[in-house]
């Protein structure tokens, strides 16, 4: 008697995967399918399921066991309507698309072109139109450096390094707009909020010293007093073993460089990196302050000295025991 039974059920359960092999098609005319970087494999085969892809998630497990119970990645797939489950296992197994990828706020173009090239596997010549693009789409040096927005994209494999550079560049404008406005409003350059912005980002120890770190950079400017940041130093030096933002060293501060603001004054001709939004923020709503000078002790907390002579004070207070 078990074994009939185990026998009806083995028959039930072939006609259900010949079903889901031969007959169901996918009920979606869906172009792409979308898996987020945190989703489970749990949650993927259900949202398959409730999107019209699949018919049985039982089944459709089984079937990727058999298929070598492969973990399905973060992306985007492109699915054709009318699509039978073993094709679309074939798609999923295939791997994406389209990628996720993070960029981190305060990278220059070159670490956010190594990290693109990573993800969308960029030959050298690919790695050049990203670098390049600025050119290449006849954009000007305004877009050369600081318009790539941190953010978290899902890009496709295929396009050339300077059409996602133009995503990026699209993403900027349209993030940027609102503080565009603004600046116009204060007689600002956007060019100007950018390159501050960028100098913020990399000066911060954090997103609630920027304001106060703006507010020292803008009486500076205003002063005609050099900038003395170092990372404008780090930016002209360029690449190093330890990598672009290794602290200067003092030869380093020779380095005749327009960008080397502790021999030219005023701003570096473009952005050193790119700035989110709590750096453009910051550029553009500075904190009211009549410091001239700053540091970070150990412990990342900010100092800042409306002379020389306190500066360098608070120096021997907070860092030299």
């Amino acid at each position: 008697m078990i074994k009939k039974i185990l026998i009806f059920l083995v028959l039930i359960l072939i006609v259900l995967i010949s079903y889901e092999i031969f007959f169901y098609t996918s009920k979606n005319n869906q172009a792409t399918f979308i898996v987020n970087p945190k989703d489970s494999q749990k949650t993927i085969i259900l949202n398959l399921k409730n999107e019209g892809f699949i018919n049985s998630q039982i089944i459709f497990q089984l079937l990727i066991g058999l298929n070598g119970n492969f973990k399905i990645s973060p992306g985007g797939y492109n699915l054709p309507p009318k699509i039978n489950i073993l094709k679309l296992i074939s798609i999923l197994k295939e791997g994406p698309v389209l990628k996720w990828v993070t960029i981190p706020e305060g990278l220059r173009k070159e670490e956010i072109k190594d990290i693109l090239a990573y993800n969308l596997e960029w030959d050298e010549n690919q790695k050049n139109n990203f670098l390049n693009a600025y050119q290449i789409l006849n954009l000007g040096n305004d877009y050369k450096e600081g318009v790539y927005f941190p953010d978290t994209y899902l890009l496709p494999k295929k396009e050339s390094g300077d059409q996602i550079a133009k995503r990026l560049i699209d993403h900027f404008n349209e993030k940027f707009a609102p503080f565009a406005k603004e600046a116009k409003n204060q007689n600002i350059k956007w060019t100007t909020l950018l390159k501050v912005a960028s100098l913020i980002q990399k000066e911060a120890a954090g997103n609630g010293d920027m304001p106060l770190i703006s507010g020292i950079i803008w009486n500076r400017l205003l002063k005609g007093i050099k900038l003395d940041i170092d990372a404008t130093v780090a930016y002209a030096r360029g690449d190093t073993k330890d990598g672009f933002w290794a602290p200067p060293k003092k030869a380093d501060l020779k380095i005749d460089s327009p960008y080397n603001t502790y021999i030219y004054k005023g701003l570096p001709p473009t952005p050193i990196c790119n700035p989110g939004t709590e750096a453009i923020s910051a550029a553009l709503y500075p904190a009211s302050t009549t410091c001239l000078y700053y540091f970070h002790d150990e412990n990342k907390i900010i100092h800042c000295s409306n002379t020389y002579q306190e500066h360098q004070a608070n120096i021997k207070k907070y860092l030299i025991q």
